[in-house]
């Protein structure tokens, strides 16, 4: 992995004691930060990681993948297959639906890319339901004129890696890998694919802390990197800028304008963005790049950067805060007594199927058919495996008693996810609280377990 050189923050321009401050607010605040990485004119001025979080490990990214598909289609412009004015139905045939629109006729991959499809709120969901993801969102109403309302749309981005796979012949990743990913070292990068072969282009990247920042110091020297231009410097312009307004949105950096699958910021920054605190922050007038990964709350994140940040970035000297021990700790309780039996869910949407509570204090999850075997006991992080799909390699977990429920939490490290299963006998049943620290659906459900 080709590193980014470390500098002192005094040699950048910065002190040590607001740098110190900035951390510590973080760390002291009620967003989770995983990891951390802070670049200024080009060099590493600070890099945190709240153990057992690793920066070299890699991480789900979530909607910065958006930016990197951004990328992928800046290089197809330049290689003469696409225009950004061209229009979407123009590279399908059998998915169209009998009748095109006026309004699906209209839209034009400048519309994929900034958001403005037409449709009235995000596709996503609709998509998910078919495996024929490319099928269903041009079978979808498109409500407004393409170019005149924005919503952010996830089934946007997906039609574009669908758009550039038909132009390339390649998956998005393997398109990729040799004109970004492996010059900027970012050799570690994962991206799924869809079970109809497409790769997801609005989400499932992950990468490392490191190469994220990587790329957004990329970013900064417009598509430049180690005396090559890897994408045209004129596509980052544009892809960077405000292309749209975004006006309709309801957080202050979701308002301040909208390019080619990046979001415009405050401070004259721009970033991209994943879910859950995933930020990979572009400071031109600073010269900086700021990268977090996180299980934190996007605008809240962004209010405790834009409060520290900047100050330090223009040479402030800090109040003298101490640097903290930065660590996420297991949940502490007494011993949790279990009581040795086995138990089988009812159908539900994590997809449970059965755990057996043994006297060991071990626990055996079955999960959509993968038998996942975790040890969870009191004492610290305990680290195993993860044969879980989509959750990373490793998985740590602890337990504690309360009362007279068996608590198991299990954190899967290459993701924010975070899971709790509060397990309480119920005369013969288990009941089995489940709850996630972050997440779309509901932050806790409640299943029922029988004896096996």
């Amino acid at each position: 992995m080709r590193s980014l050189p470390r500098s002192t923050p005094e040699a950048q321009g910065l002190t040590t004691t607001a740098l110190d401050a900035f951390v510590a607010a973080l760390d002291n605040s009620e967003q989770e930060i995983q990891t951390l990485m802070l670049v200024r004119h080009g060099h590493v001025v600070r890099e945190a990681e709240w153990a057992p979080y690793r920066l070299a490990d890699p991480h789900l990214l979530f909607s910065i993948s958006k930016s990197f598909t951004s990328m992928a289609v800046g290089l197809v412009v330049e290689a003469g297959l696409l225009s950004v004015d061209d229009k979407v139905v123009s590279f399908f045939d059998e998915e169209l639906p009998e009748k095109i629109s006026d309004n699906l006729a209209a839209m034009r991959i400048r519309d994929l890319l900034t958001m403005t499809t037409g449709h009235a709120e995000d596709t996503l969901r609709e998509l998910s339901r078919d495996e024929r993801m490319t099928r269903s969102f041009l079978e979808l109403k498109v409500e407004h004129e393409p170019g005149t309302h924005f919503a952010y749309n996830s089934g946007a981005t997906y039609l574009l890696s669908a758009i550039l796979q038909r132009l390339t012949g390649e998956r998005l990743l393997d398109y990729l890998k040799p004109r970004l990913f492996e010059p900027l070292g970012a050799t570690e990068a994962s991206w799924p694919v869809r079970p109809d072969g497409v790769t997801p282009g609005g989400w499932g990247l992950s990468l490392n802390t490191e190469s994220l920042a990587r790329f957004g110091q990329f970013l900064l020297q417009k598509g430049r990197w180690e005396g090559r231009q890897l994408v045209p410097a004129e596509w980052i312009a544009a892809a960077t800028a405000k292309q749209v307004s975004n006006a309709n949105q309801d957080t202050p950096d979701g308002q301040l304008g909208y390019g080619y699958q990046f979001w415009r910021s405050q401070y004259g920054a721009y970033r991209a963005d994943g879910a859950f605190g995933q930020l990979c922050l572009v400071l031109p007038d600073q010269d900086a790049v700021l990268v977090t990964t996180s299980a934190a709350a996007g605008q809240e994140l962004l209010n405790l950067i834009w409060e520290h940040l900047p100050p330090a970035l223009d040479g402030a000297t800090g109040s003298g805060t101490s640097m903290p021990s930065l660590e996420i700790s297991p949940p502490g309780g007494p011993a949790p007594a279990a009581n040795g039996r086995s138990y089988r869910f009812e159908k539900n949407d994590h997809n449970l199927v059965s755990v057996r509570l043994d006297a060991e204090n071990a626990f055996t999850f079955e999960v959509a058919g993968v038998q996942q075997d975790v040890t969870c006991a009191p004492g610290g992080w305990h680290e195993a495996e993860c044969t879980l799909p989509g959750l990373g390699s490793r998985v740590l977990t602890s337990a504690y008693g309360d009362q007279n429920a068996v608590v198991a939490t299990l954190r899967f490290l290459e993701t924010p996810y975070c899971y709790t299963l509060t397990c309480r006998p119920s005369g013969e049943d288990l009941t089995v609280e489940v709850g996630m620290n972050v997440g779309s659906g509901p932050g806790q459900i409640t299943l029922t377990a029988h004896p096996d």
